[in-house]
């Protein structure tokens, strides 16, 4: 747990040192949801008719800027083999730096969404909905980008196959999280879809980082 909790604070300076990345993602957040009532009219009825679907397709697009770099520095300057000799699993450094990536996007996009939500008209009922189902939903989302960073890890164009590879994956979350907004707003419990993104996370948590810590030791091979 001491190796864990180390590397996931490593990450973390990392990522506050450098900064570029987390603000990259928020200014991306704000600036496309915002861009949204330009494009489909200023009436309150129609942006709050979207407003559930475009704050979840934005904060996933906006989670994708940051993954290709998940990995990609450690496998630059040569950390990452080093990563691997280590005595703490490659499976649980995965998860380290998964953690690590959800604290500096995910969670930021969690605190914001209701703010665009706002701005949005979104009915105020499914305010509730909208912060668990980003909470539980994340997290989903930076374990399996996970998966992506370290299959394109050393890919040309490694961007644009990460998005083809992830986004896919990413339409479950994107499914229940916009639909647990949108049932507690007509009044049905919201219970069901966001059991379903607990129940994504709790596989996503074993299973990802199996699969990236095998991604890894097939890039540094």
């Amino acid at each position: 747990m001491s190796g864990f909790l180390r590397l996931v604070r490593r990450d973390l300076r990392l990522a506050l040192r450098q900064g570029g990345d987390a603000a990259m993602v928020l200014a991306f957040f704000l600036l496309t949801v915002a861009l949204f009532p330009f494009g489909v009219g200023p009436e309150p009825e129609v942006l709050r008719r979207i407003a559930a679907g475009t704050v979840w397709v934005t904060a996933l697009l906006a989670a994708l800027l940051s993954l290709e770099r998940l990995f990609l520095a450690d496998y630059e300057d040569g950390s990452l083999e080093a990563l691997v000799l280590m005595p703490l699993p490659l499976e649980i450094q995965v998860l380290a730096k998964a953690l690590a990536h959800w604290l500096t996007t995910g969670l930021p996009l969690t605190v914001v969404a209701p703010l665009l939500a706002l701005l949005l008209h979104l009915d105020r009922s499914g305010y509730g909905a909208l912060v668990i189902g980003m909470a539980l939903g994340t997290p989903t989302l930076s374990l399996i980008g996970a998966v992506g960073a370290a299959l394109t890890l050393g890919a040309r164009r490694g961007g644009v196959l990460l998005s083809l590879l992830v986004l896919p994956l990413y339409i479950p979350v994107l499914i229940f999280g916009v639909g647990a907004v949108e049932a507690q707003i007509i009044g049905v419990s919201a219970r069901p879809h966001l059991l379903l993104l607990v129940a994504l996370l709790l596989a996503a948590i074993p299973l990802a980082p199996v699969a990236a810590a095998a991604a890894l030791r097939q890039a540094v091979e």
